[in-house]
């Protein structure tokens, strides 16, 4: 099993990127009879590399715009449908998306080279359109290709035609999808901000409805405080792709206050905070993601990349699997936000220090603090100050969800759940500054397990409650299996 450490997921390095890009030929070796064409694999295949990228551009982008994991869910995937449009045209059977008024390319022209030129312009158009603030490094890229990025050919007799139309196809196509990319709906103020004027019931200094979401101050890391708005609340009128709605899917009642489910899975996150072992907290700051973050989509999509190592995947693999696995993200993202607007759930962070509030209990107590008597209305979840807790409603988890879904669609298209990765990082980096533990390895067996672990990371952490990780995960699957269908029709198998 291959070691990926948690530096390069949080960072991936576009200089090395291009130092391994290659020219569209690349896949020409010789021998000492001829020349014989062999396909690219794994991590030396284009769209392998062009989502390589998109990782790159998605961690600069937190580090602009601050995590926005919607967002990126629907960036990402728009990428990956511009990507599987334009190869569409050099595949007898697949049907795209968006793309329209292209015909399929002849059986001879589908070649590697074409493939790989296609694709290339799909990406750096779409790109382009959703990081615009990375557009230098996509310009360079290109340039390391040997792509011109100033092109812009009409022809759909060509590659370079096919690429730019099959990405310029895909933005059109999404410009009023509802998530306000543009902030032009009315009643926002700019891109992807709220048009719905949802307004929390509880402010961040008077909770008075208890059941409902109440916004946090996070430390400005200056010494100062600020309290974010509540993330796009409106996601969940976002078109999706392979869901009939957003709310398709929707999670049930979550536990009221005061019941027996509530105080028991409260309590639970008490007991698991206070008792964190090194493994328990390398694996919330793992799925947490740090500085560079790259998100949950990111996340998963860096799992896909583990598996086109593992399996030796061509382009047209890799092609197909990432527009799977973004368009099972997005969805997820989606429906997840459409139950948690509906519900408008507390987070544990306010209902555990409403419930014990007066009452002794034995919690973390702060960076290198360990744990500590406290009471109850005290009670932190194991976070640094500039990021105490997610900033919109509970109920269901995020990472459950995209988690549960991307979990499915890779089982589903790999034909196993066995996943064989593992992951060396330092517990509590993040959160305790100057901790000094042995690294631990975290491993990541299966798919499934994996969205577990995912899951579980977050009640760990003291972000959510159980219910709200085992609904995550549900909707998750369900949303993992709508997508494969939506897929296989898109691969000319349905």
């Amino acid at each position: 099993m291959k070691t990926v450490f948690y530096s390069l997921l949080i960072a991936v390095s576009f200089s090395t990127l291009v130092s391994c890009g290659g020219s569209a030929d690349s896949g020409v070796t010789e021998n000492k009879d001829s020349l014989t064409v062999t396909e690219p694999q794994g991590e030396n295949n284009m769209a392998y590399k062009w989502a390589k990228l998109a990782l790159t551009a998605t961690a600069n982008d937190t580090e602009r715009f601050r995590p926005r994991p919607t967002v990126t869910s629907r960036m990402l995937a728009l990428v990956f449908v511009s990507i599987f449009d334009a190869w569409s045209a050099y595949d007898s059977e697949a049907i795209p998306v968006y793309m329209n008024g292209v015909e399929k390319r002849p059986v001879e022209e589908h070649t590697l080279a074409n493939k790989e030129k296609t694709i290339s312009y799909a990406a750096f158009y779409a790109l382009n359109e959703y990081f615009f603030s990375d557009s230098v490094m996509f310009d360079e890229y290109m340039d390391s290709l040997g792509l011109d990025p100033n092109l812009a050919s009409t022809d759909l007799t060509t590659p370079e035609g096919i690429g730019m139309k099959a990405a310029k196809d895909v933005i059109e196509a999404r410009k009023n999808d509802g998530s306000n990319q543009y902030g032009d709906m009315p009643g926002s103020t700019g891109p992807y901000t709220d048009y719905t004027a949802y307004k929390p019931q509880n402010t961040p200094d008077k909770n008075t409805n208890l059941s409902r979401w109440q916004p946090k101050y996070f430390a400005d890391g200056k010494g100062g405080k600020f309290a974010p708005a509540c993330l796009t609340p409106y996601w969940g009128n976002v078109k999706t792709l392979a869901l009939d709605s957003s709310s398709e899917f929707r999670s049930p009642v979550p536990p009221a206050l005061g019941s027996e489910q509530l105080n028991k899975e409260l309590e639970e996150v008490i007991n698991l905070q206070a008792n964190l072992t090194n493994e328990e907290k390398a694996l919330v700051e793992f799925m947490r993601d740090g500085p560079k973050s790259v998100q949950q989509t990111g996340h998963w999509l860096i799992f896909a990349q583990d598996v086109s190592r593992r399996d030796n995947h061509t382009l047209d693999q890799d092609v197909k699997m990432y527009f799977l696995v973004t368009m099972a993200a997005m969805d997820a993202f989606i429906a997840c936000w459409e139950t948690k607007m509906y519900y408008d759930y507390a987070r544990p962070y306010s209902l555990i220090r409403n419930h014990y509030k007066g009452k002794d209990i034995q919690a973390w107590g702060g960076p290198n603090k360990g744990t500590v008597t406290m009471k109850g209305e005290n009670w932190v979840p194991y976070s640094p100050e500039t990021f105490v807790c997610p900033p919109f409603p509970s109920y269901v988890s995020g990472h459950s969800t995209v988690s549960g879904a991307c979990s499915k669609v890779l089982e589903l298209f790999t034909g196993s759940d066995e996943f064989g990765e593992r992951v060396t990082l330092m517990p509590g980096a993040m959160t305790e500054p100057g901790i000094t533990q042995d690294s631990i390895v975290l491993e990541f067996t299966t798919f499934t397990e994996t969205a577990n672990m995912a899951g579980r990371s977050r009640v760990l952490g003291g972000y959510h409650i159980e219910c709200e990780n085992q609904e995550g995960l549900a909707m998750g699957r369900k949303v993992g299996q709508k997508a494969w269908e939506r897929y296989l029709y898109h691969i000319g198998q349905k």
